[in-house]
């Protein structure tokens, strides 16, 4: 999630990074363009051969800590690892190493694409050089997989984002009964609890069937079937959560609402 950073209240950084498409010239222009590569869920075995190569020759690798451990052990680098608190600090540091002309990569959770543009705008802004994004596995497709949703025939939503949902609320509320819902909670005042009640309050059928992936791809991985209803009606169990201790679902969780 982007809460929390210490890059201050200016221009969001997703909003950034999306503002323009990348384009060839601008890569044909630097020698050594840094790289942000999605590293799938977690589990090394759904890292792509792509972004496995960018991670392996790269001289310095940034990313936050929990997702640099997934990679460290396929590369001699310099790990630069970061969390909220130190995210600029570390960013100017991972900066300053690459305008010595060293070959950096950003390594990102899952796929830039799904919630990743807050990081990938913010490494665009502490480097003086193009940065191209190189996708990996999300945990999205994975439970789409799962849960035999065609992504044609499904709307996705995140609510992994600062600020208000109320245009992501509002999606779901449209979409829902008739196209599939793939969606990513937000830890933890929007856990799949919450969104599943909101849907209900809007009278969509309480009857719809619902899956719960934590974790996926990990040892631990769990999946929760049930119906929108029976998950709205447990949403006290997830009110007020703030802790992974408090919360009955991971912060790793995507809910699915499949179409009637």
């Amino acid at each position: 999630m982007s809460d929390g950073d210490d890059r201050g209240d200016g221009p969001d950084p997703a909003a950034v990074a999306a503002a323009e498409p990348e384009t060839r010239a601008a890569f044909e222009a630097t020698e050594r363009p840094v790289e942000a590569v999605g590293i799938g869920p977690g589990n090394p075995e759904y890292l792509t051969s792509r972004g496995e190569r960018a991670i392996r020759e790269a001289d310095v690798v940034v990313g936050f800590e929990t997702v640099v451990a997934f990679i460290s052990g396929r590369t001699d680098a310099d790990l630069l690892t970061c969390g909220y608190a130190d995210e600029a600090a570390t960013l100017d540091a991972f900066a300053e190493r690459v305008a010595d002309g060293e070959r950096g990569t950003a390594v990102l959770m899952g796929d830039p694409n799904h919630s990743g543009y807050q990081f990938v705008g913010k490494v665009e802004a502490a480097v003086d050089r193009p940065v191209t994004v190189v996708p990996g596995i999300s945990s999205l497709q994975i439970a789409a997989s799962r849960a035999r949703t065609p992504m044609e025939a499904s709307t996705f939503v995140t609510l992994h984002k600062r600020g208000g949902i109320d245009a992501e609320l509002r999606r779901l509320r449209e979409a829902v009964g008739d196209r599939h819902l793939l969606v990513l909670p937000r830890p933890y005042d929007w856990m799949p609890g919450d969104i599943a009640a909101v849907l209900v309050e809007a009278g969509v059928a309480a009857s719809l069937d619902v899956l719960v992936f934590e974790r996926l791809t990990h040892d631990d991985e769990r999946v929760t079937r049930t119906t929108l209803g029976d998950l709205a009606s447990r949403v006290q169990d997830d009110a007020g959560d703030t802790t992974a201790d408090e919360s009955r679902f991971s912060d790793l969780s995507v809910l699915v609402v499949r179409a009637d």
